[in-house]
């Protein structure tokens, strides 16, 4: 759902519990952004503060697609999912 600005995405089923999502490298129309924060540097921002992973980007990719996720203090996933 799309209202200016703001995006919800709604998918029933397709994830166990409550995530919320955030596409570095995208706009709110999914078109690629020329600058943006990689997810793997925002994985290791996040790792120096000591914030603990539910999942982990691949040691190996150093551009490119990736993803990690992250629990908020009640248990809901955050997904950092980068398509470009």
């Amino acid at each position: 759902m799309k209202n200016e600005e703001s995006l919800v995405g709604l998918f029933q089923g397709m994830f166990e519990n409550n995530i919320l999502t955030f596409n570095p490298g995208w706009d709110q129309s999914a078109n690629a952004l020329e600058q943006f924060d990689d997810v793997r540097d925002i994985q290791k921002h996040l790792k120096s503060k000591d914030i603990a992973f539910a999942s982990e980007i691949d040691k190996t990719s150093d551009s490119g697609p990736a993803s990690f996720v992250v629990l908020d203090p009640d248990g809901n996933a955050i997904l950092i999912d980068q398509h470009v």
